[in-house]
This record gives C-alpha cells, structure tokens and sequence, in this order.
C-alpha cells in the first residue's frame, strides 16, 4: 500500500497555512492510496519557559476539535479516492505523562492513528525541545549534559519510556521519527553510531512486545543539517523481520512535502523482501 503516515495540515503552527484539502489533493495525484494527517495537539501549559516557542509549536484546545471535524470532512469527501485516516503526532511529556493519556483517553473512539515522539529533554531551564535550532540544542541540552553521549543516552531513555507508556492504547500506535536526535549531527559533535545502534538494537523487542509501529520518517532527508532519513535501513528491516509495521512517513509540513523520501522507502522495503 501507497501510504503516507506522517503529515502535517493548517493547524500546525509551523508549517503551511495552505488548506488541509490541498494537501489531499496532492497525496491523490502521488498515486497513495492512504493518508494520515496527524497534527501536533495541545501541550500543557507552561511545558516550556519560552512562551513564543511554546506557541509556534501546537494548536491549543480550543483547535482540537475543530481539526477532527476538519478531518473527519475530508475524509468523507475523499472517500473512494484516497483512504484517510485521522491521527495525531502525540508528545512523550516526561513527568506529566497524564496530559498525553487522557487526550488518547478523549479522542481515541475519533483516531485512527497515532504517533508518539519525543521533542523534548530536561534541559537548562526546564524542558527543551531537541529540534528547534542547533543553538538552541548546545545552550539548552549539550551544556546541560556535558557530552552528546549523555545527551543520546538520555533521548533514547525517553523513547524506551514512550513505548512503555504507549502500551496497550486503544489505537493504531507508531513510535514517531525514532532518531530525530540526529536533526542537527552534521553542526553538533559527532554521535557515535555503535552507541545508536546498541540503543536502537535494544529497542526492537520492547517495540515487538508492546505492539508499537514505526514511523519510517523521511524528513531528515530534506534537512542540510542532517540528510539521512530519521530510521537507519538496518533498523527497518530488522523491525520488518521482527513483525513490527514500519509506516512511511514524509512529516509533510507543506503540499510539496507529501511523498518526499518514498522512492528510498520502497527500495528499502522491497530489499527486505
């Protein structure tokens, strides 16, 4: 199946403001067969001391239903074109899990889809979002930690940790952009790839045993400060030969996103095959 389980609509605050209906209309003439929107939901108030991050990061709450509505009208319009599904790109919010827990709690008899990433570490000053500018990352998180080694170790600690909290909800469950700590590798010190690998080795049978997908996520692909895809090949394939979905995902934040990364997806599954 065509699929594209990572996008993004007009309700990102950091993205397009180009109707969700486009985007659609885009994924149809990519020739997919199914399409996932899942938007970035509410974040707790205060998550982060940067108030005009904060802002630039998610919809707020009064936005949330509106988006369903929005997305549950298109589906009905697409239907018999373009399969899609309703999702959102849940957050791991260390130490307030709940507030994630209650949206799936909330929403889940609406969702298709979900996808659970980590975006944020404690850092200097509280939380710190991982993927906001490589500046950001020293100041916030490199000199918080002392080395990039402590700082992997703990970005992967809070995925183990999203995969325990992710276990056993009641929808469709994708582990989002596994290594989106690598977003900025190429203007950071250099992340040792033996140490990743350990970690994402390590990962695998939790993924199996709690029936969590992968989000296959292309986005580093079209970033300059990274240029790989945020899911190693090895990985994919060994999560494929363990059962575990693996779900393209382009994290399309504008229509021309929408299928960036899928050649190299295919040829990665058809290896496999």
């Amino acid at each position: 199946m065509k699929w594209d389980g990572h996008t993004h609509s007009h309700f990102c605050r950091h993205g397009s403001d180009i109707d969700l209906k486009h985007y659609l209309q885009k994924a149809e003439a990519l020739g997919f067969s199914r399409y996932t929107v899942s938007e970035h939901p509410p974040l707790p108030e205060g998550w982060l001391k940067d108030t005009s991050l904060m802002q630039s990061l998610a919809m707020n709450a009064e936005e949330l239903p509106a988006y369903i509505a929005c997305v549950e009208r298109l589906k009905s319009e697409f239907d018999g074109r373009l399969e899609v599904t309703i999702g959102l790109e849940l957050d791991y919010l260390y130490g307030d899990e709940t507030f994630t827990e209650r949206i799936v709690s909330d929403w889940h008899g609406k969702l298709d889809d979900v996808i659970l990433s980590v975006h944020y570490l404690p850092g200097r000053r509280g939380m710190r979002c991982i993927d906001y500018t490589p500046a950001d990352f020293r100041q916030g998180l490199l000199a918080y930690y002392g080395t990039m080694e402590k700082v992997v170790n703990e970005y992967y600690d809070h995925v183990e940790l999203a995969i325990d909290s992710a276990a056993g909800w009641p929808v469709r469950t994708r582990l989002g952009h596994v290594n989106l700590i690598e977003k900025f590798r190429l203007l950071l010190p250099g992340i040792d790839a033996r140490q990743s690998e350990e970690r994402l080795r390590n990962m695998i049978p939790k993924l199996a045993a709690a029936g969590i997908g992968i989000d296959v996520n292309t986005a580093g692909m079209r970033k300059s400060t990274c240029l790989k895809p945020y899911a190693p090949e090895w990985f994919v394939r060994e999560c494929l030969s363990r059962g575990i979905a693996c779900v393209f995902g382009s994290d399309a934040h504008r229509p021309e996103d929408i299928g960036s990364g899928w050649d190299w997806y295919a040829a990665t599954i058809a290896e496999k095959e």
